[in-house]
């Protein structure tokens, strides 16, 4: 299944991590993805830590649950490749508003995705 389907599909759970410059560790909820292709997704980003991070680190991570009691999901290994602000493409494909970023810069981040592994597993695929 290609993962603009999965991510179209899948319901459930993702954790965003991202290190700064130092190598100190953050991470945060964040929804599905928006795949652009089967080898680039995006997400839409407040100018918060895991942007600030971004900047002087273009490595990241983002492990997605789906809903239910079993360990299923994905695991992407990302690098960062560019940026836009405040782009008209966030507007078509944002999936929900919040209030509090409203008239705040926003980012559109795009990430190559250098791997992919389910959510359980030994990591030697």
């Amino acid at each position: 299944m290609s993962l603009g389907d999965y991510f179209e599909k899948a319901k459930g759970l993702g954790v965003l991590a991202t290190a700064d410059s130092d190598g100190r560790v953050g991470s945060a909820i964040y929804g599905r993805p928006h795949v652009m292709d089967e080898e680039t997704i995006a997400f839409i980003m407040a100018d918060r830590l895991m942007h600030h991070n971004l900047q002087s680190n273009p490595y990241a991570s983002y492990l997605f649950k789906e809903d239910g009691e079993k360990y299923v999901g994905k695991r992407l290994y990302l690098t960062k490749i560019k940026e836009e602000k405040n782009s008209e493409l966030i507007e078509k494909i944002r999936r929900r508003k919040y209030a509090e970023l409203e008239g705040k810069d926003e980012y559109l981040v795009y990430f190559h995705v250098d791997k992919v592994l389910p959510l359980k597993g030994d990591g030697k695929k």
